[in-house]
């Protein structure tokens, strides 16, 4: 009996040994977390409707511990239309090219269902007088600006979504070709080209016959919009302060992992110093109805560009000792200009200073799977952040992080 005693105690001794191992095991970093408790920020693209540009509350709310970080889309859409204002308001009535009276103008849609790029195109219609009430191509009304003290009517020629021949959309090849075909369709009644992005502006400047000497404006100061903008190629950009958002989706993930709660998830190492002195430079919001932290934006011009140019990074941000912590981060389309130039950059420049380590997944910017195959071995990772390739698709991504 005593003998049965001591093996059903060793069994039993056993069986706990067996139990606290798979437990370790499934948490991936030696803690029993499950995946829907821990931190999932989305970055770039907000959870939204992309018919009516509704927040996804649902997917904000998916734990206490998921945020959205970006830049303020309609601020930035107004800073691009006032960018374009300013530049009329210094203009001579040489600007019309044929002498019509006309201020023709062009202009490039990244995505009719994107919130970035409807928010820049009612920015920019709103600047010209051609808003209508909707960010569809084609729906506009006749606008006017005062140039050099004259009245001129404004048309909006065309505005056209730009989606490449692979279905993805913000292509800059399809820019190219569609600016080639408005030079020749329109010629000199074109007097200005506007862009949703850099990526497709600088599309439009490799066109063959682009109308030399027309002012053309993007959004997103890349580093090789911002060269352009020196040398006089683009006439302006819009910064929308690519470092803080890097910087704030690593923070508020840091903050989240370190246990910080209430205001401190998106204050510390943000908009105050935090345990480390970490603190972002350029200012930043917390919208808290949806859960927001977001990026002011500012125009560039020939005048400032020397500002924005590459390699300067936020002198605010230094190294920590936080404990190491494993993120998986997801990139909508490989190809983007603006996330594979700018953000993937800050990104990785960031991540190490605040002890982050990311596994970074990019996909083709077409199909939401090709994003979502790759959001795997998820117990092996202590928090997310997601990019996704359809702003309406957060629920994919939480319904993988229910176990």
């Amino acid at each position: 009996m005593k003998n049965f005693s001591k093996f059903a105690q060793i069994v039993f001794f056993a069986l706990l040994i067996v139990s606290a191992v798979f437990v370790v095991s499934c948490g991936g970093n030696g803690n029993a977390v499950l995946n829907k408790d821990k931190p999932l920020v989305f970055f770039n693209r907000q959870p939204s409707d992309p018919t009516t540009g509704k927040i996804d509350m649902t997917s904000m709310n998916w734990n206490d511990k998921t945020y959205y970080v970006g830049f303020d889309a309609a601020g930035g859409g107004a800073v691009q239309g006032k960018l374009i204002t300013d530049f009329l308001a210094s203009a001579d009535a040489s600007l019309d090219r044929n002498e019509d009276g006309i201020i023709g103008y062009v202009l490039c849609i990244g995505d009719v269902g994107h919130n970035d790029s409807k928010a820049r195109t009612e920015g920019i219609r709103k600047a010209l007088g051609t808003w209508a009430g909707s960010t569809d191509p084609g729906k506009t009304k006749q606008g006017s600006v005062t140039i050099a003290g004259k009245t001129f009517d404004v048309i909006e020629l065309e505005g056209k979504a730009m989606t490449g021949t692979d279905g993805s959309t913000w292509n800059a090849n399809a820019a190219t070709e569609a600016m080639g075909g408005w030079a020749t369709k329109f010629a000199d009644q074109i007097d200005m080209v506007v862009s949703n992005n850099d990526g497709m502006a600088m599309g439009c400047l490799q066109a063959s016959n682009y109308p030399a000497g027309v002012p053309i404006f993007g959004y997103d100061a890349n580093a090789d919009a911002i060269e352009a903008v020196g040398k006089g190629l683009l006439t302006g950009t819009v910064s929308q302060n690519v470092d803080a958002q890097a910087t704030a989706t690593l923070q508020v993930l840091r903050n989240l992992l370190d246990g910080l709660k209430g205001t401190d998830v998106y204050t510390k190492g943000i908009t105050a110093a935090d345990s480390y002195g970490n603190k972002i430079s350029a200012p930043v919001q917390y919208w808290a109805d949806v859960k927001a932290v977001m990026a002011a934006n500012s125009g560039v011009t020939k005048a400032n560009y020397k500002n924005y140019l590459g390699g300067t990074r936020d002198a605010g941000i230094k190294q920590t000792n936080a404990p190491k912590k494993k993120v998986l981060l997801t990139i909508y389309n490989s190809g983007d200009n603006f996330l594979s130039s700018s953000y993937l950059p800050a990104l990785k420049y960031y991540a190490p200073l605040l002890n982050i380590e990311l596994t970074i997944v990019q996909g083709d910017g077409q199909n939401e799977s090709s994003c979502l195959d790759k959001f795997t071995n998820l117990n092996n990772f202590d928090a997310f952040a997601v990019n996704m390739v359809k702003t309406n698709s957060g629920s994919n991504y939480t319904d993988k992080l229910k176990y």
